[in-house]
């Protein structure tokens, strides 16, 4: 009994703290607009407003016996009680006095039930309301809230605050919830697929049919003469010529009823796609709407910690936030939390001058600003950071880019000023002579950069020097699904974000010019950096002996301001797809981002723009020979086993070997490896080490064991970083061992290419 009264209490404390933080929460917006200011009307709305939560979560408090809460919120009651009746007026100092006391309560939410209080904060607490405690009774609690109007029941007055039902789910069951109405999208295009593969054989066959009646008067023609007994066809005996002409009249008739049937099942399966999609969209529209949150639940914290980022530093700043409203996939917000904190501290840090600085260039003393959310077009938004401070000077960025050594003197000089001002997103770069625990370090904005184009957004910053700064955040309103371009480059298809795609097309041979050892086109009156996707994937090229084309297809990529055109074989068009990461363990894996499966069933690598844009740069500046076009002949020669029992890392594997010109097959553990090894021919072993039944530690001493097997290259892929590990994986035979934490897609090439 004593073990159930305990779980309960853990429930019921659970409960509570997710009630706590959403007061305090709005306890802290509330009063974040009461620091401004506002008209005698909506002052007494907030008052209010923080009065009620107080009280709520005072009452929530006693329920699970949390004194220390319970005495804070009492004491926040009676500022708030003389707030409201007048008594004491909004102050600085009483703002920041009440600021602590929220976060006062934030600290014992955390505490255990038996934490202390702040006896220091209640008496400062309580000295604050003092004008309204000379007469009152020794506690709040018993005096009533709010008194109601004269000729109105307290039911009459709470009858039109009608409130919506709501639900607590813990985000975690959210998540599966997501996951596997998102799963809902690749049945969809398989039964899109389908639809197409069956109006396709049912086009083919209809097609057949009309070849056939051409030939249906020849055969009456022979049929007639049969009959007549005038038809001659080398030694055929008539009887045996007539069963053939009747046996074609009867399979004309029946490729008829076939077409018919193949129409009617292309009718049904296109009717059935279009119903599971109409269902299918209707329920990730929905299970999305849950996930969706408006982005002040984000934003609705960040004046109170810029108030606190510039009173450490005795400056004084207004944050204002305008289309909180809109809605945002909670997974983005997430994810986007620390690139605006970073964007914050710098605008506070960098940007906002000393108020005697700001009065001395004639501006207000306190600095503003501001966040501005705008929703765009094609399931985009963005976020806009301004503040009217002093700004970057492009000079000084370019002199700390050129003492890290990321610019050279000859490019320092071509720079203008706008992309002087990006340089800012580099690591490392920074223009403050000093370190602090709030910047200094050039590290932020390359994190805010990374995230955000992690998210499969963009970011830019523009300058205006003594005036200003203005950060730009370009952001998808979902995480997991958006429309892709497939492409064709190496015989491999591969899918780019359709938000990164400026345009499709094509480009004459003669049109690729080479400028300071670049490949450049012009399009659009502007000159575009050239490359080759399947150079950029360092993919072998293909024979192009054959290849009399004079105009080659380009994919133009757009990332901010960054643009380059690149190379395919083959633009197939544009679809949604549904991606999936590739994990912690593959997550290091350059110019991939993630992965979707077609409705035909084929695993499709996302590619990532930004590190597409990074490595054709790298490559373009190296300018290194392509990577050598292998014939068939040679590729025949070098075949792969890979070996894992992970079903994700065994396609990426091999896709990744696949592409560069191997040829793999797979297995599932050491013991069906073993079984493949010993029926093929192999030039080399790729595996697993933690796998069922055999691991790969016992498959490559059991190679080595077997003559026939002896000289066989192994490498080891795995999780196990441990050097013990490693040590073992050696003295078994290993040839080569990957770490997965730190896999790169080049360095397991390196090491194939090394060992055949």
């Amino acid at each position: 009994m004593a073990q159930g009264n305990d779980e309960f209490l853990k429930r019921l404390l659970a409960t509570f703290r997710l009630e706590a933080d959403e007061h305090l929460e709005a306890m802290s917006a509330a009063l974040a607009e009461l620091a401004k200011g506002p008209l005698p009307a909506e002052r007494a709305g907030l008052v209010e407003r923080i009065f009620r939560g107080a009280h709520s979560l005072k009452g929530a408090a006693r329920a699970v016996n949390r004194k220390d809460v319970e005495t804070l919120c009492q004491s926040l009651e009676g500022v708030f009680a003389a707030l409201k009746n007048r008594r004491i007026e909004v102050a600085p100092a009483l703002t920041d006095l009440l600021y602590e006391a929220l976060d006062g309560l934030a600290a014992a939410l955390g505490e255990e039930p038996a934490a202390r209080g702040n006896p220091a904060l209640l008496v400062r607490l309580n000295a604050a309301a003092s004008p309204v405690r000379e007469a009152a009774p020794a506690t709040v609690e018993d005096r009533p809230i709010e008194a109601p109007s004269a000729g109105k029941s307290p039911v009459a007055e709470m009858r039109p605050l009608r409130r919506t039902e709501t639900v607590r789910v813990p985000a975690a069951k959210l998540d599966a919830v997501m996951w596997q109405a998102e799963e809902l999208l690749g049945p969809r295009l398989a039964a899109r697929q389908r639809a197409v593969e069956l109006r396709a054989a049912s086009a083919e066959l209809e097609g057949w049919n009309k070849e056939r009646a051409k030939v249906a008067p020849a055969l009456r023609s022979v049929g007639r003469a049969l009959e007549r007994g005038t038809a001659v066809v080398g030694a055929a005996p008539p009887k045996a010529l007539a069963r053939v002409v009747e046996y074609l009249d009867a399979e004309s008739a029946f490729a008829k009823s076939l077409e018919g049937r193949l129409t009617a099942l292309g009718r049904a399966a296109a009717r059935d796609q279009r119903a599971l999609a109409g269902m299918t969209d209707s329920l990730l529209q929905h299970v999305r709407g849950i996930q969706l949150l408006p982005v002040s639940a984000l934003l609705e914290a960040f004046p109170r910690y810029a108030r606190e980022l510039a009173r450490e530093q005795s400056k004084k700043v207004e944050v204002s936030i305008t289309g909180s409203e809109i809605e945002v996939d909670r997974r983005v917000l997430d994810e986007i939390r620390d690139p605006l904190i970073h964007i914050l501290r710098n605008c506070v840090d960098h940007g906002i001058e000393l108020p005697a600085v700001r009065e001395h260039r004639g501006k207000p003393a306190q600095g503003q600003i501001s966040f501005t959310v705008s929703q765009e077009h094609g399931g985009k938004i963005e976020i806009e950071i301004e503040d009217d401070g002093a700004g970057f000077e492009a000079r000084k960025l370019v002199a700390a880019a050129q003492r890290l050594g990321a610019l050279a003197e000859s490019e320092a000089q071509a720079l203008s000023d706008a992309d002087a001002v990006a340089l800012a997103f580099r690591s490392g770069v920074t223009t403050s002579p000093v370190i602090t625990d709030v910047s200094g370090r050039g590290l932020g904005l390359a994190i805010v950069r990374e995230k955000v184009e992690r998210l499969g957004g963009a970011v830019s910053v523009e300058s205006r020097p003594g005036a200003g700064t203005t950060f730009r955040i370009v952001l998808p309103l979902t995480s997991s699904t958006y429309r892709g371009v497939l492409v064709r480059a190496a015989d491999r298809l591969f899918a780019l974000p359709a938000a990164s795609v400026e345009r499709v097309t094509r480009v004459s041979k003669a049109d690729i010019k080479t400028v300071e050892n670049r490949a450049t086109i012009e399009l659009a009156g502007r000159a575009l950096a050239f490359a080759r996707l399947d150079d950029v994937l360092e993919l072998p090229r293909k024979s192009e002996r054959n290849d009399a084309r004079a105009h080659v297809h380009a994919v133009v990529l757009a990332l901010g301001a960054s643009r380059i055109a690149l190379q395919v074989d083959e633009a197939l068009g544009e679809q949604e797809l549904l991606v999936k990461p590739l994990g912690a363990q593959l997550a290091r894996v350059r110019n991939v981002a993630g992965a979707s499966i077609l409705g035909t069933g084929q695993l499709v690598p996302v590619l990532s723009v930004s590190d597409l844009l990074k490595s054709a740069v790298r490559i373009s500046a190296g300018a290194p020979a392509p990577v050598p076009i292998e014939t068939p002949d040679a590729l025949r020669q070098r075949s792969i086993l890979v070996v894992e029992d992970s079903i994700t890392s065994r396609a990426l594997l091999k896709n990744i070997l696949e592409s560069a010109g191997y040829r793999v097959s797979t297995a599932v553990d050491g013991l069906d490896a073993y079984t493949a090894l010993r029926a093929g021919s192999f030039d080399l072993l790729v595996s697993d080490v933690e796998m069922p039944r055999m691991d790969g530690l016992d498959l490559t001493a059991k190679v080595r064991a077997d003559k026939g097997l002896a000289e066989l290259p192994v490498v080891l892929v795995t999780a196990l970083g441990s050097r013990e590990q490693r040590e073992r994986g050696i003295e078994v035979g290993a040839n080569a061992y990957i770490v997965k934490s730190s896999f790169e897609q080049s360095n397991l090439l390196e090491i194939v290419r090394r060992l055949l």
